[in-house]
């Protein structure tokens, strides 16, 4: 397809986050000279897609843009010829992200969303996924870019890069956005006025901050999120620990809000089993607000992004995969935080694996820059945080067992053990029918009588389809 007539589409076009990325779209319909988008999904996401999907077309309708959009289930005739791809799907949709959860707090330990016991578990879902669709771009639209933003975003990036040979691909994640949004009024800034350079990996990077005159503010901004002015635009989905003044003096640089997770692990994991006892996981709670959202886009007269969809952890993603269109379209060579292959620009890291960093973004893809060698701490905690996750990727490649523990054991959010292993295998029986890499093991697994302790965790796959 020409340059001046784009195909864009969207893998996993039933999200609920679907309608920012159109609002994203329209917002850059100067720059992106659009002709068609196609949001894809699968069957068990087809009345979704339906419902976010007449959503997209009354927005773009309202929007006086002659652009066509198409819903569809089937991947393969969206892909051909497109120019860009984004992937925004989540693998065994909500009620997988309850069994991740779920599963390791019945034994007391965190399974978080991309963290712990149930971000490894993300990761075995999706891999196999990315790698099927990355064969099919290649095949059907050679030229494309992949914007990735379904998560665990990092560890997608690297399989798409290592596993799938895929070099035209960004992985965005929403947090280093909600910073360069929420910090800078914090100082009496804007973003304009500041410069930020990111390094780390996805959810597990720090970041510096330096005004217009050349003054490093970070622990100016620092300062007033320990004062209370402000929460540095920490996601929804993650508890408001302060981290301790000391270790931020130490470092000299804003840490990302999951660091929450390792930093202070004793009470966010107290605060997960609050939760869990309590009001139910976090995955459980958003399933109630997705379900609010689903009702409110069945609406014929609504046409513009609803404020609910804000309280959603991955809010501003969506905005942020339009930037990176846009930006690789027209070469703006737009500062952005991104998921990339590192490059020499974190030198604590090998250079052909995929880091999290401050990046110009244009035509060329994304180039990263240079943020320099770390402190010994971080780069202690980053090279077993980034080698912990070239184990997941290889693991969720292979099927491999002996791997998949090695993951768990590297994992500082899951004690070693026989609860660790007991917490793997139930994960295994719980997503068996997403995991065919493993299907040997479960196979074992089941015929030794493994079977899923947490009653809600066990039973989801019993209950009825709704939206």
């Amino acid at each position: 397809m020409s340059r001046n007539a784009l195909k864009l589409v969207t893998i996993g076009g039933g999200s609920s986050y679907t309608p920012e990325l159109i609002e994203g779209f329209i917002k850059r319909q100067d720059e992106l000279p659009i002709k068609e988008i196609w949001l894809v999904d699968i069957p068990a996401g087809e009345e979704k897609l339906n419902i976010v999907g007449r959503m997209a077309q009354r927005m773009v309708k309202k929007a006086g843009l002659d652009w066509t959009v198409h819903l569809t289930l089937d991947r393969r005739e969206a892909l051909k010829d497109a120019d860009f791809v984004s992937t925004q799907f989540r693998v065994g949709l909500l009620n997988a992200r309850i069994k991740d959860e779920r599963i390791p707090a019945s034994y007391g330990m965190i399974g978080q969303e991309t963290n712990g016991a149930g971000g490894i578990f993300k990761a075995f879902r999706t891999i196999p996924v990315i790698l099927d669709i990355v064969k099919d771009m290649k095949e059907l639209c050679p030229n494309a870019w992949l914007v990735n933003f379904t998560n665990p975003s990092g560890m997608i990036t690297e399989a798409i890069s290592t596993y799938g040979q895929w070099d035209r691909v960004i992985g965005l994640c929403n947090v280093p956005v909600n910073a360069m949004i929420d910090e800078p009024p914090l100082i009496g800034k804007t973003t304009e006025q500041l410069t930020y350079k990111f390094a780390g990996i996805d959810h597990f990077h720090w970041h510096k901050v330096w005004d217009e005159t050349g003054k490093n503010v970070t622990m100016d901004i620092l300062d007033k999120i320990e004062a209370d002015e402000g929460d540095g635009g920490l996601p929804k989905n993650i508890f408001d620990v302060p981290f301790y003044r000391a270790q931020l003096d130490n470092i000299q640089m804003i840490p990302c809000g999951y660091h929450r997770y390792y930093y202070r692990e004793e009470e966010m994991l107290d605060h997960a089993i609050e939760e869990y006892n309590g009001v139910g996981t976090r995955a459980q709670q958003v399933k109630r607000l997705e379900h609010e959202l689903f009702e409110l886009y069945k609406d014929p007269n609504l046409a513009v992004k609803p404020p609910q969809l804000a309280e959603r952890g991955g809010a501003h993603y969506s905005d942020a995969a339009c930037e990176a269109i846009a930006s690789l379209h027209a070469d703006k060579k737009t500062h952005m935080v991104v998921s990339t292959v590192n490059h020499g620009a974190i030198p604590d890291l090998p250079e052909d694996h995929v880091v999290e960093v401050s990046a110009q973004i244009g035509a060329a893809g994304a180039i990263p820059m240079a943020f320099g060698a770390l402190a010994p701490a971080e780069r202690g905690w980053l090279q077993l945080m980034k080698n912990m996750e070239l184990v997941i990727c290889e693991a969720g490649v292979t099927g491999n067992y002996g791997l998949a523990l090695q993951a768990f054991t590297m994992n500082p959010l899951v004690r070693s053990g026989h609860t660790a292993k007991r917490i793997l295998d139930e994960l295994l029986i719980a997503h068996q029918d997403y995991l065919p890499q493993f299907a040997d093991t479960i196979a074992k697994l089941k015929a030794a009588g493994v079977t899923v302790k947490d009653p809600i965790a066990r039973d989801l796959d019993k209950e009825p389809a709704t939206v």
